[in-house]
């Protein structure tokens, strides 16, 4: 895959490219604070370290093992969001997704997550995906909440950022419910 599907550019996502590197890198610069309090990568991300994120999604690309995408709905980068590992025999994966300080609230992540389930369940027949987000995190949590995930455990300790453990909460969703799902229904 060297472009993605129309649909998910009209989300305002675009494929990482090995340029982009010194425009993310700036981006979790200007939000590293932010960042930090959620992700793991966050607090020690450096720009060589930024050029192997990127190198590393093109070789998941080449993989078919899923992609990470820009969000860039008005031409500079704003966030990224994207499949992690795909488990093609059950065919099921998981999302993950950040977006700048400055740009949240707008509806930007929830566009760009609804195009990534519509694409994960109507163009690979994937039949399960899943999104995990640390309890505290409310605006993470939005975005499952809001496309109709269910919210099904929680999981203790599961991810060390910084000096501390944080837990997982884990949303799910099925195929059959995204299809029967009347407020954002697979697009055509």
């Amino acid at each position: 895959m060297t472009e993605l599907p129309p649909e998910l550019g009209a989300a305002g996502l675009r494929l990482l490219r090995g340029e982009d590197a010194p425009e993310l890198h700036a981006l979790v610069e200007a939000n590293r604070e932010y960042l930090a309090r959620w992700l793991p990568w966050a607090a020690e991300q450096v720009l060589p370290g930024t050029e192997r994120f990127i190198a590393e999604t093109e070789k998941q690309r080449a993989r078919d093992d899923g992609f990470q995408a820009c969000i860039a709905p008005d031409g500079p980068i704003v966030g990224v969001a994207g499949f992690h590992a795909i488990d093609w025999g059950n065919r099921r994966t998981s999302i993950g997704y950040w977006l700048s300080e400055d740009h949240q609230g707008r509806g930007l992540m929830t566009t760009a997550v609804r195009a990534l389930v519509d694409h994960a369940f109507g163009e690979w027949d994937l039949h399960r995906l899943e999104i995990h987000c640390a309890p505290a995190n409310r605006r993470s949590r939005a975005i499952p909440e809001r496309l109709g995930f269910r919210e099904e455990a929680t999981l203790r300790e599961t991810e060390l950022v910084g000096d501390r453990y944080l837990d997982s909460v884990v949303y799910g969703l099925l195929a059959d419910e995204w299809e029967k799902n009347t407020q954002y229904p697979i697009a055509t």
